[in-house]
């Protein structure tokens, strides 16, 4: 499951070897334990004490087994922090097929991430070191996939969306879990803080100190390019409908920054750039 270099050293979790070769059958007794059993031990120590309590050693006291017989299930902390996260991965609560709403579809997704970082408040943390996609990391990333197949078919597309709709609810997550924190170490009600921060920041724009930004005069309109599409891309653009959709608290998907989709052409740059040299513009 673990690659070694020339050195000796680890070189990481190898993927083939970590999901591709199911658990072998052991010649002789049965195995007292099952990796799944250990990841889920795994879990519920992380989610009690956090993802600095699972240690091997940790883990093997839970299951009742020594140190050393642990790592003939899982060969170090690495891969079980790998077979954690795709563990939890599999109570994400989606549809078997999207709605035809990608918008929509999204925002459940972000919904169900946001409720599984949540549940488990050391994901957030957990997510930047992974290094491999299990099985029900993958079944997430095809419902995402199959969500955005309307507005650009393309894979590449498809990945970046997701990575950057994970990564955004990840960072708000993080932010909300902090700022639980916080309100327990104050010894006051979020309100009561939320209370004191309005007055103070009332007291200090109130002195002249802090005047409002005077508006920006408006030059004359940009001519559009119509051949210029976004592809590969995700840009922000004002609708009309539907421009506030409510995540969880005050974390919000498409608050007039819709992610928005379109099949693959030059940049808009690329192109005006080109217009130049030709001298049509």
């Amino acid at each position: 499951m673990v690659r070694t270099g020339s050195s000796g050293r680890s070189t990481g979790v190898d993927p083939e070897l970590l999901w591709s070769q199911a658990e072998r059958p052991r010649r002789g007794r049965p195995p007292a334990h099952s990796r799944t059993a250990i990841t889920a031990e795994a879990v519920a120590l992380a989610d009690a004490e956090g993802l600095a309590a699972v240690t091997m050693r940790a883990v093997a006291a839970r299951i009742g087994a020594g140190t050393m017989s642990l790592y003939s299930y899982v060969p170090n902390k690495e891969t079980l922090l790998e077979l954690m996260i795709d563990h939890v991965s599999g109570d994400h609560r989606l549809p078997p097929e999207p709605s035809g709403d990608w918008r929509a579809d999204l925002r459940r997704l972000a919904h169900e991430q946001r409720a599984l970082m949540h549940r488990h408040p050391w994901l957030p943390a957990a997510l930047p070191v992974r290094r491999t996609l299990g099985p029900n990391s993958l079944a997430v990333i095809e419902y995402a996939l199959a969500v955005l197949a309307p507005v650009d078919p393309e894979a590449r597309t498809g990945l970046e969306t997701f990575s950057l709709l994970t990564g955004f609810v990840a960072s708000h997550v993080s932010y909300e879990l902090a700022q639980e924190r916080a309100v327990e170490d104050a010894g006051r009600t979020a309100g009561e803080l939320l209370d004191a921060q309005t007055r103070h920041l009332r007291s200090v724009t109130a002195g002249g100190k802090y005047p409002p930004p005077r508006p920006r005069p408006r030059g004359p309109a940009r001519r559009p390019d119509p051949g210029c599409v976004p592809g590969r891309r995700l840009r922000p653009a004002p609708r009309p409908h539907d421009q506030r959709a409510d995540v969880g608290g005050d974390m919000t998907v498409g608050n007039r920054t819709p992610l928005r989709g379109g099949r693959a052409r030059p940049a808009c740059s690329a192109r005006r750039s080109a217009a130049v040299r030709r001298g049509t513009r």
